[in-house]
């Protein structure tokens, strides 16, 4: 009898990488960021986000020295601004200013980019972290769309009960290259949708088995580097 009844136990319903991602964003109730305007400080650096229906306006400002310096990131370009007056700018530096504005942006919402068109998310067998289940995603990007670090390569750990975000890392391939892992500092509500602050870590050889760095991590065999602190989170409707 006791067979019979587990045999005809249903089995636990099998998600697909769209689904679990989807799932995220909707617990983490990130979909309202999509029409609204985020504002926050990193880094004693204000960022800005404006979203609606599909456009965006990033921006970064800086004082320093009673000199402001303002970094808009648009659909159709970027420039930069020195106390007001508009900067001529070498395509090397603007795009260097681009993807320091985009990168901040883009890690500030996850997993809510997950689903930008250049986007292309493999599920992974699913692993245990300090005794909790995960979904384990790989995230590789297009080089049409997927911006200037196109050939960068994600991994993204999302808690099977909560759905939440709780782990990630990438490899990346500017300035020599390098490894970054980073876990939950600490989570932040606002108007009921979750930011995170994280620890950012690496390994101590950066020519490891990218798939392997959870590992790891659990062996305590990563170096804290920093931490990713988002402070004075707003958002306007």
């Amino acid at each position: 009898m006791l067979l019979f009844v587990v045999s005809c136990k249903p089995e636990k319903e099998k998600l697909t990488v769209q689904q679990i991602v989807d799932k995220s964003i909707q617990y983490s109730n990130l979909d309202k960021i999509k029409d609204a305007t985020l504002s926050f400080n990193f880094r004693n650096n204000n960022y800005t986000a404006k979203r609606k229906k599909g456009e965006f306006e990033f921006t970064k400002t800086t004082v320093k020295d009673s000199v402001v310096t303002k970094d808009l990131l648009s659909n159709s370009n970027f420039q930069r601004f020195v106390n007001d007056s508009l900067v001529s700018l070498s395509e090397k530096k603007e795009n260097i200013y681009r993807n320091s504005v985009n990168s901040v942006h883009y890690f500030s919402i996850l997993p809510l980019g997950l689903n930008d068109n250049a986007v292309h998310k493999k599920l992974l067998e699913s692993v245990i972290i300090k005794g909790k289940e995960y979904y384990k995603i790989q995230v590789t990007f297009s080089e049409d769309g997927g911006g200037d670090d196109f050939d960068d390569v994600f991994i993204y750990w999302f808690n099977k009960e909560t759905f939440y975000l709780e782990y990630l890392a990438y490899k990346y391939h500017t300035n020599g290259g390098g490894v970054r892992f980073r876990d939950v500092k600490k989570e932040n509500l606002v108007n009921g949708i979750r930011f995170v602050d994280y620890n950012n870590y690496k390994p101590m050889d950066k020519n490891i088995d990218f798939n392997t760095i959870d590992k790891l991590y659990e062996e305590g065999k990563l170096k804290k580097l920093s931490e990713i602190v988002l402070e004075n989170i707003k958002i306007k409707f």
